[in-house]
């Protein structure tokens, strides 16, 4: 990297908002790639408000402590932990020998999550898998079971059709997301579709459209149909998250909370509800970071995660854990049977 300041002037095609205002020059060099790297941030990003960061701050605090003289794995980390500022999982930077993450969303909070715990306890490791989807029945055949550890792994609508047919006489479904980093928010659609009887509003996406901070675009709803052609659930079901619920994750769990039958158990979620947006400075390096905004179905902006419904919040506890015992899950089961005991207290 000392070798970048030799180098020509250099377009930074990523500060180019598409016409949308003029293109900067920035120097091949440190300090070049360092305003760069900023000033694509500071046109780009989209959470400089809710994540209450003053960004020219930041400037003035890690500009000095660029210098001619760094190499170019101390340069990489000083831009690295600038990035930082915003504690948004969604903001990389990404170069041959190494790639950003700000990890704290998630490290600071309880893991709440033991696969192999169900897997041994409440399975005997007689489990099945499909795809992505690791399923089976639980509480004597009454509760069926699917974990779905990232939305990047596709869906099979004929999988889905297969899963539901075993789970026909189960009286509602726990859907484990806990530890699922998100994903295509193309499969979010195709599994929520399962779960409804009639077209909802999904959410609304803002796009950053100029180079202020506070320039975006109206709302733009879109919607979700009902699956007419495969097999439906529309019986009782239990999301069960915990802090690495991520991005696309993130998205399902705001989903399916405004879903009648659905209740969400365990941890709030790690949010991330930004879509991402990907550019270069000009020494080559990637930076990728949250660039539009994505709102639930009550215009709820949740990028810093999802509460569980009222009373449902839970730890996974680790004396039940000794005792071979998912607390987080079990309470996922007693939400579904509640549903059927108020039911029949409606019907007294």
């Amino acid at each position: 990297m000392k070798n970048l300041r030799y180098l020509p002037l250099v377009i930074a095609g990523a500060v180019a908002m598409a016409a949308c205002h003029s293109i900067e020059e920035f120097d091949n060099g440190l300090q070049g790639n360092f305003d760069a790297l900023w000033t694509t941030v500071d046109q780009h990003y989209c959470f400089f408000e809710e994540k209450e960061v003053d960004w020219d701050s930041v400037y003035r605090e890690y500009k000095p402590r660029v210098n001619d003289t760094m190499d170019m794995f101390a340069y990489f980390d000083v831009c690295a932990d600038m990035l930082d500022e915003l504690r948004d999982g969604h903001v990389n930077l990404s170069s041959s020998f190494k790639t950003s993450y700000y990890r704290k969303w998630w490290s600071d909070y309880p893991q709440n999550f033991d696969e192999r715990l169900i897997q041994e306890h409440y399975f005997n490791f007689e489990y099945s898998q499909a795809g992505g989807l690791t399923y089976g029945l639980l509480a004597d055949s009454t509760i069926g079971y699917i974990r779905y550890p990232s939305f990047s792994y596709g869906i099979g609508e004929g999988t889905l059709d297969l899963i539901f047919y075993q789970m026909r006489d189960c009286l509602g479904l726990v859907i484990d997301i806990r530890d699922n980093g998100g994903g295509s928010l193309t499969n979010v659609e195709t599994l929520v579709s399962r779960f409804i009887d009639r077209r909802i509003l999904a959410g609304a996406i803002s796009h950053k459209n100029g180079p202020a901070h506070n320039d975006f675009s109206e709302p733009y709803k879109f919607y979700y149909e009902p699956n007419y052609e495969h097999v439906r659930w529309l019986r009782p079901i239990s999301v069960l998250t915990n802090r690495s619920t991520f991005s696309a994750a993130n998205n399902f769990t705001g989903i399916m909370k405004t879903l009648p039958m659905v209740t969400i158990v365990g941890a709030k979620t790690g949010g991330g509800s930004g879509m991402p947006f990907s550019s270069e400075i000009p020494c080559g390096w990637a930076v990728r970071m949250s660039g539009s905004r994505l709102y639930d179905p009550l215009g709820h902006e949740t990028e810093s995660g999802i509460e569980p419904t009222d009373g449902y919040v839970v730890d996974l506890d680790p004396e039940a854990v000794a005792n071979g015992i998912d607390n987080m899950l079990e309470a996922a089961i007693e939400a579904i049977y509640r549903f059927y005991d108020s039911d029949s207290d409606t019907e007294g």
